[in-house]
């Protein structure tokens, strides 16, 4: 027989998912408009995949998709607009966003919770069991595994109140779609990078079978942005979210995200340091296979490395490269920063936007 007090818990625990679950169907509700349509498609069909327990490569019925998303989406049309609802945890309301003070409660029962502002300010929730805590240069690192709730956004890592999260279910999903979904320029660095893995070829279906393999390289390239992220002194904190708050949806927003990403990744505690001083051959190649958007114009030196190292082995070349992208991404943060600072009030925010676009934006994707 269940005690009283384990029911009471259970039942006020099984009140506090369903509270994150319909707080990340009305984040879904009004955020849906952001994506493409072939980006929306992409994150319902993770989606599905979660709900359903599927493996990233496995599909569900087509028709069973049809009638999933058909539901999804009158949902969406009933509570669009609705007002996130405060977190009710033993007796107690919680903003949904004071994920310290909920995750101080939640230790005890090995779960950790999520929440914040992604891209184009979508508001993101996520509830998960922890699978192990490790410390690196003293930042926590909690690697969560079954995501209990989730919303559509597929972010397989993040930065939450000074410690770094791996998802695992959503980096399964991520790194998946990552492959299957390459452009051909891409595709010779993957390659490279799965033979690096141990691959005895680099069709699907090995990739299936050691994916695990590849899972652990890419975590790795993870935990280190999130470190270069976290000890980034270059992009004031204040105000990249200033910016992209001001801008969100716009050239501008991918821009500043894009530069921010970058720096973390070209600093001196980031993750191409990380690559170099480890020599992680393949967690370079999946690096230069994943390049995509704004990051290729500013960050061309690296390709073009990493063709050179694919036969020399030579590290210098690929340190090199990340001195010179390091230097670029600081240029573009300080001008970001400067244009936004000096604009004479907030009434004069489409100026600013105008005015990085022809400066910074326009000559990336001419």
């Amino acid at each position: 027989m269940i005690g009283s007090d384990a029911l009471t818990k259970d039942r006020n625990l099984e009140r506090f998912i369903q509270t994150i679950q319909n707080n990340c169907d009305i984040s879904d509700a009004s955020g849906s408009g952001i994506f493409s349509i072939c980006g929306m498609a992409l994150r319902l069909r993770d989606l599905n995949k979660w709900e359903k327990g599927l493996n990233p490569w496995e599909e569900n019925n087509p028709s069973e998709i049809v009638d999933w998303i058909d539901r999804k989406e009158q949902l969406w049309e009933k509570i669009e607009g609705q007002a996130f609802a405060p977190l009710t945890l033993f007796d107690r309301e919680y903003d949904p966003f004071d994920t310290g003070a909920i995750n101080k409660i939640l230790s005890s029962l090995n779960l950790f919770y999520g929440a914040g502002y992604a891209h184009s300010l979508k508001p993101t929730f996520f509830l998960a069991r922890i699978k192990d805590t490790r410390f690196l240069d003293e930042i926590p690192i909690v690697i969560l595994e079954k995501e209990l709730r989730r919303d559509l956004l597929t972010i397989p890592a993040l930065n939450q109140d000074g410690t770094i999260l791996i998802r695992r279910d959503a980096a399964c999903l991520f790194l998946w779609d990552q492959m299957v979904y390459l452009k051909k320029s891409g595709q010779r660095f993957l390659q490279f990078a799965l033979k690096q893995c141990g691959l005895p070829n680099t069709r699907l279906e090995s990739r299936k079978i050691h994916f695990n393999s590849i899972l652990s390289v890419q975590e790795q390239t993870y935990i280190h942005h999130e470190i270069g992220e976290m000890k980034d002194t270059v992009f004031d904190h204040r105000i990249f979210r200033e910016i992209v708050s001001q801008f969100p949806r716009t050239p501008v927003e991918l821009l500043t995200r894009t530069v921010k990403d970058l720096l973390a990744d070209t600093a001196a505690h980031g993750t191409l340091q990380h690559i170099i001083s480890t020599k992680d051959a393949a967690g370079l190649g999946f690096y230069a296979a994943f390049q995509d958007g704004l990051f290729l114009p500013l960050f061309p030196q690296l390709r073009n490395a990493v063709e050179k190292f694919v036969s020399d082995q030579d590290w210098e070349g690929i340190e090199t490269a990340r001195q010179k992208g390091f230097l670029t991404a600081r240029q573009y943060a300080l001008d970001l920063i400067a244009i936004f600072c000096n604009a004479p009030d907030k009434n004069h925010m489409d100026q600013v936007a105008e005015k990085i676009n022809k400066m910074l934006v326009q000559p990336l994707i001419q």
